[in-house]
């Protein structure tokens, strides 16, 4: 306990260096000028509480736009006023007060629900306001907001369309029945667009979920939906909240299997379950800036966990005598071999499956001599603890590099697990790390949201 405390000061001591974000309160500190996205490594006093992080930076956000009641009804402003609240709550803000970095439309994924719209039709494609808690869920249309791109809009306009015309009810709860449910759009520079359309089966037979694609398909490449210019149309049955497409396949209805994406210099392939950030634009910025972080060069070895469509190896694979990633979702793994062959990199290997089994195998098979640089950019749930047993424990880990799109809860135990004294207890063998370096990278425009990258080293 002690050594827990004294690492917390240390990181509240540590913090309290670091340069101001491009957000009002994400970190306790104010900033007197928007700073450039070179200047972000400039440091400026302050005082504060690592663990506080976004609880500050959402409070100064509900100063600016006052938190709504929770009720069904439009008592406090329009429908179209209390979504932009949940879904954008930094809208009310000056462009100056957000220090927003790129142009309203940055998203290039976008998921609707449907549910009960304010006019009571349960056919409403959009995004919820109320909770479940209260049973005071209604689905509002995202035509209005700022951020949403109009193709992203137009498609779930049309769903909407398709869902008022079909037989069959929407899937709201589980247990009460209904099919229809959530729609994905996804896009790209180019302006191509993937739906994918997440569909309960219930009790319906082969020949009855057949006639269901044949519909939708009909709808969207010969019906009013045709307008939508879709690339590829996916279908998925799920009797879950989220299905991978291991526990699910995603069907492709028509069009292409893949869209395509151009980032730093390389294509990039991405399949309907890949991960790929939402901000391509803002994507650049944030894998520039853990390739300054990390420091790779030809003697080294890049161990890029969590890494989803491989894109921050393969972009510093030029720079590094070895690319090694691990990811647990296999179409991401084929999308980041496909990748690395078409722009002709040859020294990436990426390995499917779980990362707590994987790595300490992969470790043991590499010389102590070899000098390992680590990035790792987890889930909301964070790092698996025999992922940090397995980073803290090996002595060819000097350098990591830790990229985190909520830098507290679970971050947070990672961190001090990675930065405590050596607890034979808790098979936490190596030296700790110190974190070094911490750059807020602004993805998520009129929200409260960020991605944080932090440097260790030891």
């Amino acid at each position: 306990m002690a050594g827990v405390k004294v690492l917390m000061h240390s990181l509240r001591c540590f913090l309290s260096r670091v340069g101001p974000f491009s957000k009002p309160g994400l970190f306790p500190w104010c900033a007197t000028k928007s700073p450039a996205w070179s200047q972000l490594f400039l440091g400026s006093a302050c005082k504060g509480n690592f663990t506080h992080v976004v609880a500050k930076k959402h409070q100064r956000g509900q100063q600016k736009s006052q938190k709504k009641p929770r009720h069904c009804g439009p008592l406090d402003g329009s429908w179209q006023e209390r979504l932009a609240d949940v879904v954008t709550p930094l809208w009310r803000l000056s462009y100056e007060e957000q220090l927003k970095p790129v142009i309203d439309g940055y998203r290039n994924k976008s998921t609707f629900s449907v549910n009960r719209g304010p006019d009571g039709n349960p056919k409403t494609v959009g995004y919820y306001l109320g909770t479940w808690r209260d049973r005071n869920i209604v689905c509002v249309q995202s035509n209005h907001l700022k951020n949403i791109p109009e193709k992203h809009n137009q498609v779930a306009q049309y769903y909407e369309i398709f869902l008022r015309q079909s037989p069959m009810e929407p899937c709201l709860l589980f247990h009460e029945g209904g099919h229809w449910r959530e729609l994905i759009v996804r896009t790209n520079s180019q302006g191509h667009t993937m739906a994918i359309i997440t569909f309960h089966p219930q009790e319906l037979r082969q020949e009855e979920l057949c006639v269901q694609k044949e519909t939708v398909k009909e709808f969207f490449t010969k019906g009013p939906g045709a307008v939508c210019d879709l690339t590829s149309l996916y279908f998925q049955e799920s009797t879950m909240t989220r299905c991978s497409h291991q526990q699910s396949p995603y069907q492709l209805l028509f069009g292409e299997p893949h869209i395509f994406e151009d980032l730093l210099g390389l294509k990039i392939r991405i399949s309907p379950d890949a991960f790929f950030q939402i901000n391509t634009a803002g994507a650049e910025m944030l894998y520039r800036t853990v390739g300054e972080l990390s420091g790779v060069n030809s003697d080294t070895i890049l161990l890029d966990i969590c890494c989803g469509t491989g894109v921050i190896g393969l972009s510093l694979a030029q720079y590094t005598s070895q690319v090694l990633g691990i990811e647990l979702v296999e179409q991401a793994v084929e999308d980041a071999r496909w990748t690395a062959a078409f722009n002709g990199i040859t020294n990436c290997e990426f390995h499917t499956g779980r990362a707590e089994k994987i790595l300490p195998q992969l470790l043991k098979s590499k010389e102590d001599g070899q000098f390992i640089v680590a990035v790792v950019n987890p889930a909301r749930a964070g790092l698996h603890y025999q992922v940090v047993q397995a980073i803290r424990n090996c002595r060819a880990i000097r350098t990591l590099v830790f990229v985190s799109c909520k830098p507290h809860g679970e971050t947070t135990r990672n961190i001090i697990e990675l930065c405590c004294p050596s607890n034979s207890a808790k098979k936490l063998l190596g030296e700790p790390f110190v974190l070094r370096q911490a750059v807020p990278v602004d993805l998520f425009p009129h929200t409260p949201h960020c991605e944080l990258v932090l440097l260790f080293t030891r």
